[in-house]
């Protein structure tokens, strides 16, 4: 099996997830405007379960944004491995080149 990633996917993995991050939360927020003209028209456990919606939607949002900064964290400790793991291997690439005599290997 062949892995292939470009340099920058993680990076632009990362970017793309930051700016879905703050959109989660607006949408969070956006649905309980969205959703006023229903209040008061619930009875019994679907008004208990509506107000507790409302009353927690800060609370939703940011744990959803706490989760995806963790995400986020994760994405940059992976970019952060697969590019010091690109340089290690250049750089071991390089110093086994420098070791190697390639004069011997001709043939004449």
């Amino acid at each position: 099996m062949k892995f292939d990633m470009g340099a920058q996917t993680l990076s632009t993995l990362q970017r793309d997830s930051r700016g879905s991050s703050d959109d989660l939360g607006a949408l969070v927020r956006q649905l309980v405007v969205a959703v006023q003209p229903l209040e008061g028209k619930f009875n019994g456990s679907g008004r208990v379960m509506f107000d507790q919606f409302k009353a927690q939607a800060d609370q939703i949002a940011a744990d959803l944004n706490g989760s995806l900064g963790a995400i986020l964290g994760g994405q940059a400790g992976m970019d952060s491995a697969f590019a010091s793991g690109d340089q290690e291997q250049g750089d071991n690439a390089r110093q086994q080149m420098s070791a190697a005599n390639f004069d011997a290997a001709r043939f004449r």
